[in-house]
């Protein structure tokens, strides 16, 4: 497929020639996220940069509770590049770290909330991060304990809940801390927009998650390219209910309304009524979520009351929208739904636009932006020019790949650098692309990446499970869920998801892996070559959600 700003020579180019051309066109930039909280620091440090439903940080807030912060990171003797772990829910105290980090000079490690003991072992080991930003407490647990158990972790800040106290005492190592170090430091030891600025995690085919790596420039092309598709403007409102450790959150929340100066309605956890409220009392003009969160502030009764009449434009993206809700919500609220196809790891592919017609919206994940290609391969990995294979693309919003993985790396990229999607698309005539198959072994469970192996490795570690396969299982609200096929050794011993789920969280596995549908089996299904027959317990798991939705009915 032909880049869609046409310069067949780029092929040819060196990536020190790319990135001139980059910076030339202006999908890069010399300012990074810093400097855009600054200016509007200046010259409007009243107005509001973020909204939670307990209070508001303002831009002059933001600019000088991130330098207080990063002043105090500095002060615990942490070298520029060292890797600092952030876990945080999704408040303006972790937009505050980030920026905190950037300005002293510090990676940030981005963890999940919902991460379990063995997940934050293994970030925090792969990525030789230090120190840990958290509040007092996690989702009701002290983080004191916890920090206690991690290996590695020197130093541990808490910080408040910025919004409702921007000016209440850090705690550093257990002891109120008021920072010393010079504010001039900031400015010699501050990170550049190609700068390795953050690393986070995602779910992969096999074993634990990769950390992947990133720079601002990528991110700043793809918050152009999604304020230009969405014909966004500086008097924006934006609720965004995405995970902030993940690129959709990056962009949406960190980035995006930091380029315009917007004020961004946050929410701790997501909860669709408190979600709703807020997007009819701050008059929400943008709303970004998953198709799941989709799905569910639809299904809250407090959705038909709600007044959602300042929304302008909706953005979704990591999974199929759900096209006759979305029909119904555009012409409830004159609000288009544009989808965003892409990854952590190549971030913005392609996209839908405000100028394309409804059918192209909802049916389709859109045409490529300037500046980026796409290239299609087949079965075994040749380019093709048929319309139909799996997708690589390559352009200003590709990521430099995966932490210290080389072999990871030789599997997300081709040769001359073009990072593969784990689909099989379609591109019709007109450039539009559709999603019409997986390549990889994965469960996408309400926009979340979920690795079946991963799943089957913890609950073969059960004494009594002989052999393990998950799929996923069909859902109407999160589109999959994780179904988990098992073999027992010792059939008359009692085998309940409820012991296996205790047993899981027991181990220190993440909740997301928790199987949420078992069926034991005499003997699972295998191929001729002696594999499991994962296409026979697919359908075997779509038969059973169909049952289901039909007892239902």
């Amino acid at each position: 497929m032909a880049p869609t700003d046409g310069p067949t020579a780029a092929s040819a180019e060196t990536p020190e020639e790319r990135s001139a051309r980059y910076y030339e066109r202006g999908w890069w930039s010399p300012q990074t996220l810093a400097d855009h909280v600054a200016r509007h620091a200046t010259e409007r440090p009243d107005a509001f940069a973020f909204t939670t439903v307990d209070g508001r940080l303002t831009w002059g807030e933001y600019d000088a509770t991130s330098e207080r912060l990063a002043r105090s990171l500095i002060d615990l003797g942490l070298q520029p590049g060292a890797r600092v772990a952030i876990r945080l829910p999704d408040t303006p105290s972790y937009h505050v770290a980030q920026i905190a980090c950037e300005k002293a000079g510090l990676v940030t490690v981005g963890l999940a909330s919902r991460a379990g003991p063995r997940e934050l072992d293994h970030l925090l080991a792969k990525t030789k991060a230090t120190t840990l930003i958290s509040h007092a407490e996690h989702r009701g647990e002290p983080m004191a304990a916890v920090v206690a158990k991690l290996a590695g972790i020197d130093h541990h800040v808490v910080v408040p809940r910025f919004e409702v106290d921007p000016g209440a005492p850090l705690l550093l190592d257990g002891a109120t801390h008021v920072p010393v170090a010079d504010r001039t430091l900031l400015d010699a030891r501050r990170l550049g927009p190609d700068d390795l600025w953050l690393i986070n995690s995602t779910s992969g085919t096999t074993g634990l998650p990769k950390c992947v790596v990133h720079q601002q420039n990528r991110w700043h092309y793809f918050s152009r390219m999604a304020i230009e598709f969405g014909g966004m403007r500086d008097d924006e409102v934006v609720l965004s209910v995405v995970p902030t450790p993940y690129g959709f959150g990056q962009w949406s929340a960190h980035f995006v309304p930091c380029y315009l100066g917007a004020n961004t309605i946050l929410t701790e956890r997501f909860d669709t009524t408190e979600a709703l409220a807020l997007l009819e009392r701050e008059r929400a003009t943008v709303l970004c979520a998953v198709s799941t969160q989709f799905r569910m502030l639809l299904a809250d009764p407090a959705y038909e009351r709600t007044d959602l009449s300042s929304l302008r434009v909706m953005f979704t993206g990591g999974e199929p929208i759900p096209y006759e809700a979305a029909r119904r919500f555009e012409e409830a609220t004159g609000a288009p739904i544009l989808n965003v196809y892409g990854s952590n790891e190549a971030g913005f592919v392609t996209g839908t636009s405000i100028r394309d017609p409804q059918q192209r919206r909802l049916r389709t994940a859109g045409k490529l932006p300037p500046g980026t290609e796409l290239r299609l391969y087949d079965e075994q990995g040749r380019e093709t020019t048929e319309g139909r294979g799996q997708p690589g693309s390559r352009g200003p919003s590709i990521g430099a790949g995966y932490l210290d993985d080389p072999a990871a790396d030789a599997e997300l990229f081709t040769e001359d650098g073009f990072a593969l999607q784990a689909d099989i698309v379609e591109v019709d005539a007109e450039g539009y692309l559709s999603v019409v198959g997986r390549k990889s072994d994965l469960i996408i469970r309400g926009g979340k990446n979920i690795s079946a192996p991963e799943v089957e490795e913890e609950v073969s570690a059960h004494p009594n499970v002989a052999l393990a396969s998950a799929v996923p299982i069909p859902d109407p609200v999160f589109g999959e869920r994780v179904c988990i096929f098992v073999e027992l050794r010792d059939h008359g011993l009692p085998f309940e998801l409820g012991d296996l789920a205790e047993f899981m969280i027991a181990r220190g596995a993440s909740k997301e892996l928790i199987p949420e549908r078992l069926v034991v089996m005499n003997e699972l299904p295998q191929s001729a070559g002696g594999k499991v027959a994962k296409t026979q317990l697919r359908e075997h798991a779509a038969r059973l959600a169909a049952e289901a939705a039909s007892a239902a009915t």
